[in-house]
């Protein structure tokens, strides 16, 4: 590409790191890279327009790259997953769901690697679900309580927002093991997320199946949050978000 290309194309030209633009022709060697712990912190900075991130908490001593949500409920959420059209399958094996799949500009799973590791080394943590159905009704639920466990990523929630409107579809899941279809760790004589075509933190089965399988119309296997639509309503889009209720360090 020439000069003009680069002056009528800048935005082709530079890289964004965390929230710093970085021309990839210049040595920017010297420059000093704010470290945001989280999406909070850089919302804190003044970088309020959502978008994808490098954070650095602790434990990620390279990074994570992550969609931060600015907009929501006073923004500052990292995004761990998002479904909208159906464009990324979600049912898959247990190691897709521990390092993670998708694109984080669309449709995506951070990972229960990611997941773990962000919420058992700082502080409490805040999980935000956000629901829409299929007649662009939308709503949400929140719990103050949040944290992903040990190799089979067990689930800890708790404190559910009493004003949140999806109702609670999470708290009867609290305790369990993750189950993907090649790795049953429900407790339902059958594998659960071979039954209801999804991975989730299936006890015997379940509240809600947020990875299920994307479609319209009434089925179990789809992605469904039960105290909102019902077990058998298929949801159009959902998305998991989660920040630093309690920072340790403040």
């Amino acid at each position: 590409m020439n000069n003009l290309t680069r002056m009528q194309y800048p935005a082709d030209f530079i890289t964004h790191y965390g929230s710093v633009y970085f021309d990839d022709d210049v040595d920017t060697s010297l420059f000093s890279v704010p470290q945001f712990r989280g999406c909070d912190e850089v919302l804190q900075a003044g970088h309020n327009v959502g978008g994808i991130y490098t954070i650095f908490p602790a434990g990620f001593n390279n990074g994570l790259q992550v969609y931060c949500d600015m907009e929501t409920d006073g923004g500052g959420w990292i995004v761990i997953q998002r479904r909208q059209d159906g464009s990324v399958d979600f049912y898959r094996n247990w190691t897709d769901y521990q390092v993670g799949f998708g694109s984080l500009s669309g449709e995506f799973w951070l990972g229960n690697d990611n997941l773990r590791s962000l919420t058992e080394t700082e502080g409490k943590w805040q999980l935000r679900i956000d629901l829409e159905d299929w007649e662009n009704n939308t709503t949400w639920a929140e719990y103050d309580d949040f944290q992903i466990h040990g190799d089979n990523y067990k689930l800890q929630v708790n404190s559910y927002n009493t004003h949140s409107t999806a109702g609670d579809s999470l708290t009867y899941h609290d305790g369990m093991m993750f189950s993907s279809k090649d790795k049953d760790n429900d407790i339902y004589r059958n594998s659960c997320a071979k039954m209801r075509s999804g991975a989730w933190w299936y006890k015997s089965c379940y509240r809600s199946n947020l990875n299920g399988r994307f479609g319209q119309g009434t089925a179990w296997n789809g992605i469904v949050w039960k105290s909102w639509r019902g077990p058998g309503y298929k949801l159009r889009s959902c998305s998991l978000k989660i920040k630093l209720l309690i920072n340790p360090d403040n």
